[in-house]
């Protein structure tokens, strides 16, 4: 059997799970195996419900403890479900959440772990990825020892699944849970608000640079011009630093992955740490008064001009449309 563990937020199961069920088709028709999915949470059923659309057998386990996500509650769940079903291959989605459990998983389950993968298959029986490394110039190929194995994916890895034909099945598990999973406690949690677009949901994002000068000057352009767009607000780090957007909106290196149809680029200069969290967005526009800025290199679509000036033209040329 091969496994998918959905992540999921406010009822709704997150983009990397439609892309982990577009990939795990692929991987259960070339293996012969059949595909299953996971859903933790103190209220499964929704998005049990949802994800059944897509997959034949679905799962779900219903705790307290599961929400919010955790690394030990999580690891206790999906290693003893997958022990259950006996499941060949996990994979998970690369989110942060998602790197923390995953390791823990492969180790209880005596399993292979590839981390953070661009692309997965089989050859033969044997599960083979590629990841990227160095700022993703460098690709390399691995694979796992013969037994189970827990692959992380990244995000845009795979396009999002289409609904099945006929929907799935639902059934419910235990699981055991220890005191020892309960060790850490949440005490305070802060996530996107319903409406507001999360990076890793994002079609479309318009990230800002430090070239907007102010916090003010980067809220009036870039998160208007995201909102106009129904897009997700991303910063490079120099923005994080200075204290003018969370962290959790900082995309490159030290900050998340993405992989949108449409990426625009606003003061970004284009280091290779930035470069090395975008660089598989569909289309790049990039604007910048810098002409020889190195995110002219990987962009589509380049403007060089001062974005005060090109980004309140683009929100008027927005709204004169509706």
């Amino acid at each position: 059997m091969l496994l998918i563990v959905v992540e999921h937020a406010h009822g709704a199961a997150r983009k990397s799970a439609f892309e982990l069920i577009s990939l795990g088709r692929e991987l259960a028709a070339a293996g012969g195996q059949r595909l299953a999915a996971l859903v933790l949470g103190s209220e499964p059923d929704a998005v049990a419900a949802e994800v059944a659309r897509f997959v034949p057998e679905v799962y779900t386990v219903r705790d307290a403890r599961l929400e919010p996500a955790r690394a030990e509650p999580w690891t206790r769940a999906v290693s003893h479900v997958a022990q259950t079903l006996e499941a060949e291959v996990v994979l998970v989605p690369a989110s942060r959440a998602g790197m923390s459990y995953a390791p823990r998983v492969a180790l209880r389950l005596g399993a292979a772990y590839l981390e953070d993968v661009s692309s997965l298959g089989f050859e033969g029986k044997t599960v083979v990825a590629q990841r990227l490394r160095y700022l993703a110039r460098v690709s390399t190929s691995v694979a796992a020892a013969p037994g189970a194995a827990v692959v992380s994916v990244k995000p845009g890895a795979a396009p999002v699944a289409q609904a099945a034909e006929a929907g799935g099945r639902v059934d419910s598990l235990e699981v055991p849970f220890e005191p020892s999973d309960e060790r850490l406690e949440v005490v305070e949690s802060q996530t996107s608000a319903p409406g507001v677009v999360a990076l890793e949901e994002a079609d479309v994002i318009v990230c800002g640079g430090r070239g907007f000068g102010s916090s003010e000057a980067f809220e009036a352009h870039v998160v208007g011009l995201a909102t106009r767009l129904g897009a997700g607000v991303g910063a490079t780090r120099a923005v994080v630093d200075a204290g003018w957007r969370p962290y959790g909106e900082q995309i490159g290196q030290t900050g998340k992955t993405v992989a949108t149809t449409l990426y625009l680029a606003l003061a970004v200069s284009g280091a290779v740490q930035h470069l090395s969290g975008m660089n598989r967005s569909r289309v790049v526009v990039a604007v910048n008064k810098d002409a020889d800025a190195p995110i002219f290199k990987v962009a589509d679509y380049g403007i060089v001009g001062d974005v005060r000036e090109v980004v309140p033209a683009l929100i008027e040329a927005l709204a004169d449309q509706g």
